[in-house]
């Protein structure tokens, strides 16, 4: 690995600083072919997501199981969450070459399942397959990206990668609305087919080499199971009717949370790096920090209802709407990583979500009026939100990625940051859904419930926006080096 800038120390996000890459040079012939896969990667996984959103209603009407309609998403979140925490083992068995080859094998073969399925549990197979490989796609782009790329392009690698899910919420919508609208939704999933096996042909550019046998240490099944089981009760707890069940929900998944963080600190290889629990490091906090940008990015899923019943806006501007935070999010994270390094970009680190917290709030405190002025101001605050999460995300990824000169631990650093996305982005989901259900129930005796579950939405999220601001400041601070303790996992590096 290249020598980082002395005045940079690990995890401050600005790897050689004073020399940071070009655009140019990211897309230089010799980094093209390593680029479109690990951009691809998230691109089809982000197509795939609002894709399926839009082609399922044609899809229940064709084939039936409306009541297995919410578990399309949940079977996909689910096995992706899983499929993240393997990211570290599957590059060290198979290399990344291999590591990708397996990811879009997976997808695809999930893809062609939903194409053909006759019914929705036939469907179900196919998504969880789908979302084995989705999780693979997405956390191999943040692994690859150190094993493919010098380190002076890891901020704007990660900028470019992750603004394809502006991409996808772009592009989705319109392909999934386009085929339901011909009758023939089962070309949404053909044209995934496709993709998957096309973006196969870019990965022999890819390292083939494997790690150390040390590296693919065995998988921590207890850690796991207490992680999946807390994802399965809050992805349960998003679809239940009522109010008392899915609060039983969360409360049992905090509990299992818990548990997980409580075993996996005392496992001698975790399913997190060492360094999340040692004592001063800041990585617990850079995971914090990225697990409330994937929270608060998950409100778009409940944006264009809103502009619906509220504003009577049409189903695309709705759309519209819901994808002003995409936008926001895919503009700023572009920008960021050119006007944002060394000291610069720790400021855009506390920065990213305080705006994120300002622009949810700002959203919610206009649901006062549907005036077209007020209408546009709607959009405003909502790309405001996604700036935020836009600006500060690059640079808190490879804050994660630079943590550490052990290069076994910053791989698994790196596929961290999947892993927290995934499960952040179950997390925020299933809480969209309760907020959104306990802002209905208060709102009841209104003339608009629906105001009221905006405001509870956006407000709420916007909390959790003001609880990454602190967890950034802290993340942002030198580490500490703490003493070794019996039985303590510490940092070797």
């Amino acid at each position: 690995m290249p020598d980082q800038d002395r005045s940079s120390p690990p995890g401050s996000g600005a790897p050689d600083s004073a020399t940071p890459g070009t655009w140019r040079e990211l897309f230089d012939r010799g980094h093209r072919a390593a680029v479109t896969v690990f951009a691809g990667g998230i691109a089809v996984f982000a197509i795939n997501t609002y894709l399926t959103a839009a082609s399922l209603p044609t899809a229940v009407a064709d084939i039936g199981g409306q009541r297995l309609y919410a578990w399309v998403m949940t079977v996909f979140l689910i096995t992706s969450v899983f499929s993240s925490m393997l990211v570290t083992r599957t590059l060290s068995r198979w290399g990344a070459r291999g590591a990708y080859v397996i990811a879009f094998g997976l997808f695809g073969a999930g893809s062609l399942v939903c194409a053909l399925s006759p019914a929705m549990p036939v469907m179900l197979v196919g998504r969880g397959l789908q979302g084995l490989g989705g999780g693979l796609l997405t956390g191999l782009s943040f692994a690859v990206i150190r094993v493919a790329l010098p380190e002076r392009l890891w901020v704007r690698a990660v900028g470019f990668a992750s603004a394809m899910w502006g991409v996808g919420n772009l592009i989705g919508p319109l392909l999934g609305g386009f085929f339901a609208q011909i009758g023939f939704w089962r070309g949404s999933f053909w044209l995934l087919v496709v993709a998957s096996v096309a973006m196969s042909w870019f990965v022999r550019a890819l390292p083939s080499r494997r790690r150390e046998a040390r590296d693919a240490a065995a998988l921590p099944w207890a850690s796991l199971g207490w992680l999946v089981a807390a994802t399965v009760c809050v992805s349960v707890a998003g679809i239940v009717d009522g109010l008392r069940t899915p609060l039983i929900l969360v409360a049992v998944a905090v509990v299992l949370s818990a548990g997980f963080v409580l075993v996996d600190r005392h496992t001698v290889v975790g399913l997190l790096p060492r360094l999340t629990y040692t004592g001063g490091n800041p990585l617990k906090w850079i995971y914090v920090s990225i697990a409330v940008l994937a929270i608060g990015s998950t409100a778009e899923g409940f944006v264009p209802l809103f502009g619906q019943q509220i504003a009577g806006m049409a189903p695309l501007v709705a759309g519209m709407l819901g994808a002003a935070l995409s936008w926001g999010w895919s503009s700023a994270q572009l920008a960021s990583t050119t006007w944002a390094n060394g000291r610069r970009a720790t400021t855009v680190r506390i920065l990213g979500p305080g705006l994120l917290a300002a622009g949810l709030a700002g959203y919610g405190l206009l649901q006062f009026s549907s005036a077209p002025a007020v209408v546009a101001a709607w959009f405003l605050a909502l790309f405001v939100a996604g700036a935020g999460i836009g600006m500060a995300f690059p640079h808190i990824a490879t804050a994660a990625m630079t943590i550490t000169r052990d290069e076994t631990e910053a791989a698994r650093a790196s596929a961290g940051i999947n892993t927290v996305q995934m499960v952040a982005n179950t997390f925020g989901s299933a809480l969209a859904g309760l907020l959104v259900s306990v802002g209905a129930t208060v709102g009841a005796g209104t003339d608009d419930p629906t105001v009221t579950s905006a405001r509870f939405l956006t407000f709420g999220f916007a909390a959790v926006a003001v609880a990454g601001v602190v967890a950034a400041v802290a993340s942002v601070r030198p580490a500490r080096v703490s003493p070794r303790r019996p039985g303590r996992r510490t940092d070797r590096s």
